[in-house]
């Protein structure tokens, strides 16, 4: 277990931060002076389906309690990850509203200093019925996971009933029609499994305030990624140009994961999250806590540093400013040690130890 580095990394006082202006706060900056303004937090390991690109076929071994980090130690490294310059918090699972103190979740961190964006990835099934209180809590933005629109290939996907659709197109509709600032549909494409349906999902921007994301099958643990099912995104461009014409490009922010375009006369926009042939790494503002308490500076690094160990390592009720200055270090040092990017494929597959599902969308 990683303990107290040396007296040089000790940069900032915790005691000195509530004095501090959020234009003052330090940030998470790595050795190629990238900001991590970004933390992506898993609330759970559980999900309601079983998707194959997400989930190894005879399940995953769920992590005991004692060693899941509590909704209290989740807050607690929310707020220090925000006194750090961490403006935008995204809550994933697993399937997030599984959990129960997921409302409270949202209330809690919409309320940190220095937070301006909450947003939550879900697979849609039971979004419908939590959409009015997330939004009363103050949730900003909601990305769905879906990769078909045929119920059979729904099952067969997710491994769950085709009857299930039904109830994640109803959230999205919810979405859609509420006060969200964004709503994006992430879909994972897969040669032999859903790559006719492209021009199905971009037909859903047409009328519609809606972003769809086609992202590259990647390698995880148990996921059994193979160069038969990946398509790269040059090819899905010229599948949707061939039925819609030219796409428009948009102009994207340095730190985006996706490569932005609209089809002409439609509302939405669809984007290409290309991971595996043309990362984007260069402008990689994010960061990852596990649930059962690892930070993670990459997806598919497989570097990772318990912040729960640390967190525990003390006989008290509350957090010392001592042990948050020591979080604080460890944090600063793992970003420091980030790579500039990942590997190719073949290195991501041998060095890849978790599924997705463990890891958090």
């Amino acid at each position: 277990m990683l303990r107290k580095l040396p007296q040089t990394l000790r940069a900032f006082s915790t005691q000195a931060f509530g004095e501090i202006s959020a234009q003052q706060r330090p940030k998470l900056v790595d050795s190629f002076n990238r900001e991590h303004t970004y933390l992506r937090i898993s609330i759970t390991e559980r999900c309601n389906l079983r998707c194959q690109y997400c989930m190894p076929l005879e399940g995953v071994d769920l992590t005991s309690k004692p060693e899941l980090l509590t909704t209290k130690e989740i807050l607690q490294l929310a707020e220090i990850f925000a006194r750090q310059g961490v403006n935008k918090i995204r809550l994933t699972g697993g399937e997030p509203l599984i959990n129960k103190d997921i409302v409270h979740f949202v209330e809690k961190l919409k309320d940190l200093d220095g937070i301006e964006t909450v947003a939550l990835t879900t697979n849609g099934v039971t979004l419908s019925r939590h959409l009015p209180d997330l939004i009363n809590a103050g949730l900003d933005n909601v990305n769905i996971s879906l990769d078909t629109l045929v119920p059979k290939k729904f099952e067969f996907i997710g491994r769950r009933p085709a009857a299930t659709l039904s109830k994640v197109l109803k959230g999205i509709r919810a979405a859609v029609d509420s006060p969200l600032q964004s709503i994006k549909l992430n879909t994972v494409i897969m040669k032999g499994v859903n790559e006719d349906e492209l021009c199905d999902f971009v037909s859903l921007t047409k009328e519609d305030r809606i972003s769809v994301r086609f992202l590259e099958f990647m390698p995880f643990s148990g996921n059994a990624w193979s160069q038969r099912k990946f398509i790269p995104y040059q090819a899905q461009i010229e599948m949707i140009e061939e039925h819609f014409g030219k796409l428009l490009r948009h102009d994207d922010e340095h730190s985006s994961t996706s490569m932005n375009y609209s089809v002409d006369g439609h509302v939405g926009s669809i984007g290409f999250i290309s991971s595996i042939s043309r990362n984007f790494c260069g402008g990689c503002n994010r960061l990852r806590l596990t649930h059962d308490g690892n930070l993670k500076v990459c997806l598919f690094g497989k570097d990772e540093v318990s912040l729960r160990d640390i967190l525990r390592d003390e006989d008290s009720t509350s957090l010392s400013s001592e042990k948050e200055e020591e979080l604080v270090n460890i944090i600063g040092a793992a970003v420091r040690r980030k790579n500039f990017s990942h590997g190719g494929v073949e290195e991501i597959k041998r060095e890849m130890k978790r599924p997705m599902i463990l890891i958090g969308g």
